[in-house]
């Protein structure tokens, strides 16, 4: 995944622009710096997993409750107990909404390094951020497969097999558990 580069205007200036810019950089924030950007972009990479595996849990509980309405008839007299197959197979819907839930709560509230000038002095906070970028740019592509998947499903009777398989699929526990190890060094 390739990201856009914004060129620092502030580079080329003349004396006066460097003066004023070393009065703003005093202030310790520096919009144009490679980290900060860096940082935005995470965000928003993130933002948009969230958004995507939002997608993923809604079509999940469609097919969840469409299910429950075809298949679990409120209990009568002649049928007082429902069918222990469809009473699972919403239970394994459920199960994945639930894990999607989990992992799309889990994307929107990961860490982000800090910008602290203390650390900032003893690594190199480029580096990560770089690493972490990709990492996400990574899972994108993880989270967009499967919210096609996903969305793919159609009859709720039948999605509850593979929709477990596809959450099942270790490639999103991948790359998250390498986000996670690329957070870990920092600590």
């Amino acid at each position: 995944m390739e990201l856009k580069s914004t060129a620092n205007p502030i580079d080329s200036a003349g004396p006066v622009k460097q003066v004023l810019a070393n009065l703003f950089y005093g202030w310790g924030y520096n919009f144009y710096r490679r980290e900060n950007q860096l940082r935005a972009d995470d965000l928003l990479i993130r933002g948009k997993l969230s958004e995507l595996l939002g997608q993923c849990r809604a079509h999940a509980a469609t097919l969840e409750s469409q299910f429950r309405r075809e298949h679990l008839p409120p209990p009568t007299r002649e049928h007082p107990f429902p069918d222990a197959t469809a009473v699972s197979a919403a239970q394994a819907l459920e199960r994945a909404v639930r894990k999607l839930e989990t992992l799309e709560t889990a994307i929107r509230n990961a860490a982000v390094p800090e910008m602290d000038r203390i650390h900032q002095r003893h690594r190199n906070e480029r580096t990560t951020l770089e690493q972490l970028v990709a990492a996400d740019g990574d899972l994108v592509l993880a989270v967009v497969n499967l919210r096609d998947g996903v969305l793919a499903l159609t009859d709720g009777a039948n999605a509850a097999a593979p929709l477990t398989q596809l959450l099942g699929a270790q490639d999103i526990q991948a790359l998250w558990s390498r986000r996670e190890q690329i957070l870990s060094v920092l600590q």
